[in-house]
Order: structure tokens, then C-alpha cells, then sequence
């Protein structure tokens, strides 16, 4: 009896989880990467060729027409992230395909990152490192003059996994207050002392902003000219979630013209971000690329949840890390 298949869609995937794969599936891993120019028509062209399983573990979107390619034999997807912003949901419900992700492993990591962004937007490192790299280090009591964490409101936009993680990573800084908004109510926002407040409230009273919500239709564009009107003018804002959760055009323009202060992006639009896009140029937002889940241990973490969604799913049983459909 031959093995069942899985496809691996791009070639970045951990050996973590490809070791527990190769156990017990017939292993297909595309030799491609998300920033070359025909990888979605080579994922088009691969797929036709009949797998049970398939790890999306790419930036492109699956759609209608990649699960009709694919045909009938498919039997279980993953992804190996997080967010599923990326997937056509109502189109794997429309085939009765289950669908896993990768949550909560990589909570700790983005957190990280998250207070790295909010130090570097806060206290002006892009223009510092600048400086020394120019020869242009100025000195001075009045120099490079940043926001305080200490005293500061906290404000957090999804008060998940990422939003508690940051949270607790804050609670050593002397935050004076922190809120959070979000669709429901958190069992755990008392224990980590966070009063949930209406999305405008928050923009309104908070010194820092960190989006940590979903990409959603609800989501997209959440910060946008008209919320950014309503922020202080020494307001950080902070996202690692989705490039998509910000008119990126609307904050160009608020940071140019010293609306807010500063903000520190981890995901932006598009992805990768050209070099010649107006928001690198400007000295008081400081951008990494996309780098939250990106320690060793997080990434073997996540491709093993991949490898057991999938395993768990062509077995019939319920995935590790399931997505209601």
C-alpha cells in the first residue's frame, strides 16, 4: 500500500517538522521561495499532481482555483503560522477541508518583539544608529529626545495570546495603566490587571498603541487617517499582526507631519517592503521585516504543529491546532 502525500509549498520549512512527516508520509517539498517571481505557478503546476496533504507555508493565498487543482484527493491543509489571512476560508468549508494553524508557540517570540519595537520607535534607535553610521553623533542634554514606558498608558488591540504575552513582558516597566479593546471580554484581563475600553477610548488615552488582532474584514485598516487624528501627538504606534491592519499612506502622513511619534512595524504592505517606499525614508519609523516568530525554537515548534495537524487530520482524528470552519 502506498504512502499518503503531503506537499510542502515552500522550502523554508524546519526540519522539525519534516523528520516527523517522513515517518509515515511520502514527503514533497517545493524547492522555491515566496520572493521569486513564478513560485505561484510552480505551487499551481506541483499540486495537480495528487497529495492528501498540503502545509501552506507561504505569503500567497489559496484560493478556489489552487484547491481545484489539487482535486478531490486532498484531505487536510495547515498553515505554519498563526494568522490564516492568507487562506480562502469559505472555500475549504465549501470542500469539507479541515484546516490547522500554528497558535499560542509563537506568543512568547512576537511578544519579544513587540517591546523591542516599542523601546526602538520610543526612544529614536533608527535615527541614532544613523547618526554613528553617517559620522553625525551629536551630543548634548537636549539630544535625540524620546517617550518614557515608565507612567506611560499601554494600550493593546487584541488581547490574545501576543497581547497577554506582551503584557506580562510590560508589567517590569511601571506602566501606570493598561487597556485593551477587542470583540469580547477577557477572563484573563483582570488577572493581568488590563481594563478593556472602547476602540476609540484607547486611541485616545493611550501613549502607546500595539496592534496584536487578527487581519480581518473588520480589522483592515483599523488605524487609519481618522483614528490616527484621534491619537496623541507623543503616541507610539506599534504592529505585529498584519501590514493590512494600517492605512500604510495614512501613516506616512501622520508621522511626516509629526501627527504621532513614532511607530515601530514588524508587517507591513506589501511584503517584502521596496526599499524605495516613502515610510522606509523616514527617520521616526523604525521597520523590521517580519521577524516576530523568528527564533530557532519557535520555528521548530511551529513546523512540528504543521506535521501534526496534518498526521492527526489524514488519521481521521482532530488536528492539534483546528480552525473552526
Amino acid at each position: 500500500m502506498s504512502l499518503k502525500r503531503v506537499l510542502i509549498v515552500n522550502k523554508m520549512f524546519p526540519s522539525s517538522g519534516l523528520e516527523l512527516l517522513k515517518k509515515e508520509l511520502e514527503t514533497t517539498v517545493l524547492p522555491i521561495m515566496d520572493y521569486e517571481a513564478d513560485s505561484l505557478a510552480t505551487i499551481k503546476a506541483k499540486i495537480s499532481a495528487g497529495f492528501d496533504g498540503l502545509i501552506w507555508n507561504t505569503k500567497h493565498r489559496l484560493t478556489g482555483e489552487i484547491l481545484d487543482l489539487a482535486g478531490s484527493r486532498l484531505k487536510a491543509v495547515t498553515t505554519n503560522a498563526s494568522g490564516i489571512d492568507h487562506i480562502d476560508t469559505d472555500e475549504l468549508k465549501k470542500r469539507n477541508l479541515p484546516l490547522g494553524n500554528t497558535p499560542s508557540v509563537l506568543d512568547n517570540a512576537v511578544a519579544d518583539i513587540a517591546i523591542g519595537l516599542m523601546i526602538g520607535a520610543a526612544r529614536r534607535f533608527k535615527e541614532g544608529v544613523k547618526e554613528i553610521e553617517t559620522g553625525e553623533w551629536k551630543s548634548g542634554v537636549q539630544w535625540s529626545l524620546g517617550q518614557d514606558i515608565a507612567n506611560s498608558t499601554v494600550g493593546i488591540v487584541g488581547l490574545g495570546g501576543i497581547g497577554q504575552a506582551v503584557v506580562r513582558r510590560l508589567k517590569g516597566f511601571d506602566v501606570a495603566k493598561f487597556i485593551y479593546s477587542g470583540r469580547t471580554d477577557k477572563k484573563e484581563a483582570k488577572d493581568l490587571g488590563v481594563s478593556r475600553v472602547p476602540f476609540p477610548q484607547l486611541l485616545k488615552e493611550s501613549d502607546f498603541i500595539i496592534l496584536c488582532c487578527p487581519l480581518t474584514n473588520e480589522t483592515k485598516h483599523i488605524i487609519n487617517a481618522d483614528s490616527l487624528g484621534i491619537m496623541k501627538k507623543t503616541s507610539v504606534l506599534v504592529n505585529i499582526g498584519r501590514g493590512g491592519l494600517v492605512d500604510q499612506a495614512a501613516l506616512y502622513n501622520a508621522l511626516k507631519s509629526g501627527e504621532i511619534f513614532a511607530a515601530g512595524l514588524d508587517v507591513t504592505t506589501p511584503e517584502p517592503l521596496n526599499k524605495d517606499d516613502p515610510i522606509v525614508s523616514l527617520p521616526n519609523c523604525y521597520i523590521i521585516p517580519h521577524m516576530g516568530s523568528a527564533t530557532v525554537e519557535t520555528r521548530n515548534a511551529m513546523a512540528k504543529i504543521s506535521a501534526e495537524n496534518i498526521l492527526l487530520a489524514l488519521k481521521g482524528k482532530p488536528m492539534m491546532c483546528p480552525i473552526p470552519l
